[in-house]
């Protein structure tokens, strides 16, 4: 076999350099690579828990303003004072309790709701840290109904809101009398802004964020840190996050925090510049390292592949140069190692080969010779197939021919003796006109004047029954369609079937199912001739009486599959057991007796479906009948050429 000229050989000794490589630098690398990145990843630990210790204090200043609140829930919604006041809706007094309750906390707003949850008074604590109220506007403000509703079963909710520059951590408490009557709502907010985070900042030595709902960054103790993107739909609780900041990294983890119910997340960091440092010198010294043990194993590898491949250089030489004449080749052995043995091998090899050569010369010749021996027979064994086919449809013809040819032989009598009749009665009414009474009576004229169109109506059926087959026959043949064309194969199923009706009528009965279908390009005679096949072997296959049914559909084209038609032709005949039917397409495999097959009509007719882009699949059952199933597409691939 020749060598293909495109394929590029590769240098062996890149390939073992390469090799080198990825069995030495690269575990070292990968080395190196995985121990910096646990050393990276312990000093993202070692921050993260130092964060989170922050964390924990931030979460306990939580927790205090969330007991500070409560406390002054349980003390003034106990409050006689404040009950009377909320109860009769006294707004300035109860902007005073407001007043005083804020001047006395943390507490940054209070607001007062009547039993209907409509704002009565609000007191709040400005950003210059003055106490301001308002009371009822124009408008009416409602308290939100889904906690109107929370508050039916329940004393107080808590919740968190946000705002463009700060977020609230608010606690809605329903004030009840000692009788148990319902009197109001009164509302506790807490406000976490810029100044609460910079006292964290002064307190823990770090930075901190807030983090809305939405993911955006409320108020942090540098602006920059608002440039931070947070994903608020993966919130993930001790996430880290990096961000530099002029000079400097910073690593920030998400740390969650609860008000009542209510969950929110705080961004805490610290600079990441010493870890830094560490994680730069030791990525210097790493390289470095790499780069010296790099260079040693190239020289190695240089010096070990040039002592190896000499002699490799040699053996491919060798070869090439025997690839190229016909001569025997043999080369000196100076090496005693498997060099040397490869050698030695090599010699032997193209000793034996150059005594195959010459054997080969010789079979091939007789090779050739059995070649052009075997077409001729597989010529003779086709035409032969042809021939046993076409004795099976010219006998079957015959007989059909036979039956209207023998009415209009025996009605020719008739004919012949009934003219005779009816010229004698033509004389004898021209020479004796009073007899011509009598001479009807004689020759039976009535008779004859019934039987005579029955006689003509017969011929006639005969002549027409005769010129249908002639005609079915020369369709089915299309010798002069030896072109691609369309043709409707219920057509060509019919015509088949009438072509075989001598062996059909009287003893099977044929079901046609026959769906609309389009017209197929195809070769017409090809076609036919795969039709004639299969129906001759369904109605051979049906001893006695039965049934053969017929079908055609079209079926649904897509993307990967064009227009197909299938034709399903299935009798009830003796059916096939397994082995049969896997050899059933194999060219001279019969189960027909000496002299009535050669075994060829369906691996021809396989041949045909497949060259024109179909397929057949054929279903069996001994003892219940087979199926043929032939899958046609509507237009054959470039490649079907006629037969």
């Amino acid at each position: 076999m020749n060598k293909p000229k495109n394929i590029k050989y590769k240098s062996m000794r890149s390939v073992l350099v390469i090799w080198f490589i990825l069995f030495s630098v690269v575990p070292l690398v990968f080395m190196g690579w995985y121990s910096i990145f646990k050393f990276q990843r312990a000093l993202e630990n070692e921050v993260s828990q130092r964060l989170q210790g922050n964390g924990r204090e931030v979460e306990a200043l939580i927790s205090d303003y969330y007991t500070l609140v409560t406390q002054q829930r349980d003390k003034y919604s106990q409050d006689a004072n404040l009950q009377y006041n909320l109860s009769i809706a006294d707004e300035e007094q109860l902007k005073q309790i407001a007043t005083d309750w804020i001047q006395k906390s943390a507490i940054a707003s209070v607001s007062f709701y009547d039993r209907q949850g409509r704002l009565l008074a609000t007191t709040f604590r400005d950003d210059k840290n003055l106490i301001r109220n308002f009371g009822q506007s124009s408008e009416r403000i409602l308290l939100n109904e889904k906690y109107l509703n929370y508050l039916k079963d329940k004393s107080d909710i808590g919740f968190v809101d946000s705002t463009k520059d700060k977020m609230s951590l608010v606690l809605f408490s329903k004030v009840i009398s000692p009788a148990g009557k319902h009197l109001g709502y009164f509302e506790q907010m807490i406000d976490l802004k810029d100044s609460f985070l910079n006292r964290i900042k002064n307190r823990l030595k770090i930075e901190s964020f807030l983090i809305a709902e939405s993911g955006q960054i409320i108020s942090a103790t540098k602006d920059d840190f608002k440039k931070i993107k947070i994903n608020s739909n993966n919130y993930k609780d001790d996430q880290f996050i990096e961000f530099d900041d002029r000079n400097q990294t910073l690593g920030f983890i998400l740390y969650p925090l609860s008000w009542d119910r209510s969950k929110f997340y705080m961004g805490l960091g610290t600079a990441k510049q010493d870890s830094q440092i560490i994680l730069k010198n030791i990525r210097i010294a790493f390289l470095s390292m790499i780069s010296v043990v790099s260079v040693l194993l190239i020289i190695t590898i240089l010096v070990t592949t040039n002592w190896f491949l000499k002699p490799v250089q040699r053996l491919i030489t060798g070869f090439r140069s025997f690839d190229k004449t016909d001569q025997l080749i043999q080369l000196p052995i100076n090496n005693r190692t498997e060099i040397g043995l490869l050698t030695e091998t090599f010699n032997e090899m193209t000793y034996k080969i150059y005594q195959t050569r010459s054997d080969l010369r010789k079979k091939i010749k007789e090779l050739e010779l059995a070649n052009t021996e075997l077409k001729e027979a597989q010529g003779k064994l086709v035409h032969s197939a042809k021939m046993n086919s076409l004795g099976q449809l010219v006998a079957g013809v015959a007989h059909e021919l036979n039956n209207p040819i023998g009415f209009i032989f025996s009605n020719t009598t008739h004919l012949k003796d009934y003219s005779q009749k009816l010229f004698d009665l033509i004389e004898a009414a021209e020479k004796a006109p009073h007899e011509i009474k009598k001479f009807k009576d004689d020759i039976d004229f009535e008779y004859i004047k019934k039987d005579l169109p029955k006689l003509i109506k017969s011929c006639q059926d005969g002549a027409q029954r005769t010129r249908d087959i002639v005609l079915g026959l020369r369709n089915f043949s299309r010798l002069e369609e030896a072109q691609l064309k369309e043709i409707d194969l219920r057509e060509a199923l019919d015509t088949t079937l009438e072509l075989l009706q001598g062996e059909i009528k009287n003893r099977l009965q044929v079901h046609r199912q026959y769906e609309t279908i389009p017209p197929v390009l195809c070769y017409a005679s090809q076609i036919n001739q795969v039709f004639m096949n299969i129906l001759s072997n369904a109605v051979q296959a049906i001893q006695g009486t039965g049934q053969l049914w017929v079908t055609t559909i079209p079926l649904k084209a897509n993307v990967n599959q064009p227009g197909r038609v299938q034709i399903s032709i299935q009798d009830s005949g003796m059916g096939m057991d397994s082995v049969t039917l896997e050899k059933i397409f194999e060219p001279f495999f019969t189960t027909k007796g000496v002299g009535q097959g050669t075994g060829l009509g369906l691996s021809i007719s396989y041949g045909i479906i497949q060259n024109h882009g179909g397929e057949i699949q054929v279903r069996s059952q001994k003892g219940i009948g087979t199926e043929f199933v032939i899958i046609i597409p509507l237009t054959p691939p470039k490649m079907v050429l006629p037969s």
